[in-house]
């Protein structure tokens, strides 16, 4: 079952019980799969274009939440909070920042790095081993620290 159907059927399941917020959320994410699929010219988007589509929308839930926090909105934080954890339900699970470290360690001895100006060459390795299980922010601020400037 693709990401799509299993999206449909949770709407579907979510109208049934009447639970509001989820079925927002639900909808929100099929309507970005479904842009994306006509986006891309006909052709099926992949797992991992579905993946970034998902962070993507995680990440501006939790901005927005941010920002109605700061401004004293509570109601909308919350809906905004709710609606975001429900779509991190579809990601695969996050590593540890203690996994993500040694990965990079690894990718740091794989390729050589000796100093910050390999950083580009370091995040390419380490973005492909981590996609869709580690932050992109995380991973940059690890290669940081671990690399010598």
């Amino acid at each position: 079952m693709s990401l799509l159907e299993k999206i449909s059927t949770d709407i579907m399941a979510a109208m049934k019980a009447r639970e509001m917020e989820k079925l927002e959320a639900l909808r929100g994410v099929k309507a970005a799969l479904l842009v994306a699929n006509t986006a891309e010219g006909g052709k099926e988007i992949t797992e991992d274009d579905e993946l970034k589509i998902l962070q993507k929308l995680v990440k501006q839930r939790r901005e927005s939440a941010e920002i109605y926090k700061t401004q004293n909105r509570m109601d909308l934080y919350e809906v905004e909070v709710n609606q975001a954890n429900v779509i991190e339900t579809y990601l695969p699970a996050q590593m540890s920042e203690e996994e993500v470290k040694k990965i990079i360690q690894e990718v740091i001895v794989q390729t050589g790095a000796s100093s910050i100006r390999d950083m580009g060459k370091v995040m390419g390795m380490a973005t492909k081993q981590l996609a869709g299980k580690a932050d992109n922010s995380l991973v940059s601020r690890l290669v940081k620290e671990l690399l010598p400037a």
